[in-house]
């Protein structure tokens, strides 16, 4: 029953929305698979621009996951059960054979536990054994509420101004070092980051600082 409420309401406040995609043209017809990444407290624009769409996304095995599985499903995505602590190995190997098959997936590698803003490294091995593009986003509302949460969680307030951005992909080279990655890695951070900034921007928000990453560029 609560996880219907949060749909109902999440949904509700979607429709009202003004989403403007930039850089979506871009990279909507990559001829390959494609993960989509951005921060975890900014998935909410995100969820109801791809609604009905069918992409992947993995959501942990925690009591909030499985909440968060109903509502994502209300939504129109395809889950994938796993997190760095349960499951991981299986949600790696369907992640791969998703992507494969050329699918879209939506990933929040700073997720589910933080710290918030610092890529984690599943991401990069399934673009690694797949060849998948991995497209940095970030999606921003003029006006919105922030949760006191580890990823000060974004939910855009009825009738918001709100953008969804798309960066250039970046890709993982078959054969590449754990250097390599590492460097990959930082550069996937950055462009997260740069996008996130764009959005922010773009709309003219002000969001709170980054608790676990106060390097982290604010507006306030």
């Amino acid at each position: 029953m609560l996880s219907s409420l949060v749909f109902r309401i999440a949904r509700g406040i979607g429709v009202t929305l003004r989403i403007e995609a930039i850089g979506w043209d871009a990279v909507k017809d990559l001829p390959i698979g494609r993960i989509y990444t951005g921060w975890h407290g900014r998935s909410y624009i995100p969820a109801n621009f791809f609604e009905g769409r069918g992409v992947w996304c993995i959501i942990s095995h925690s009591r909030d996951g499985e909440m968060q599985t109903r509502i994502f499903s209300s939504f129109g995505f395809q889950i994938i059960r796993g997190s760095t602590g349960r499951g991981g190995e299986r949600a790696l190997v369907e992640s791969i054979r998703v992507l494969r098959k050329g699918d879209e997936m939506a990933i929040t590698p700073d997720g589910p536990r933080g710290p918030a803003g610092v890529v984690q490294g599943g991401v990069l091995l399934m673009a690694k054994k797949t060849g998948a593009a991995l497209v940095p986003v970030g999606s921003s509302a003029k006006r919105a509420w922030y949760a006191p949460t580890w990823d000060r969680y974004m939910v855009a307030k009825p009738f918001s101004k709100a953008v969804f951005v798309f960066g250039d992909p970046i890709y993982v080279p078959a054969d590449a070092d754990d250097a390599k990655i590492e460097e990959i890695r930082l550069a996937l951070q950055k462009a997260i980051d740069d996008t996130q900034a764009t959005a922010d921007a773009h709309v003219g928000a002000r969001p709170p600082a980054n608790p676990s990453r106060p390097d982290t560029p604010t507006r306030e």
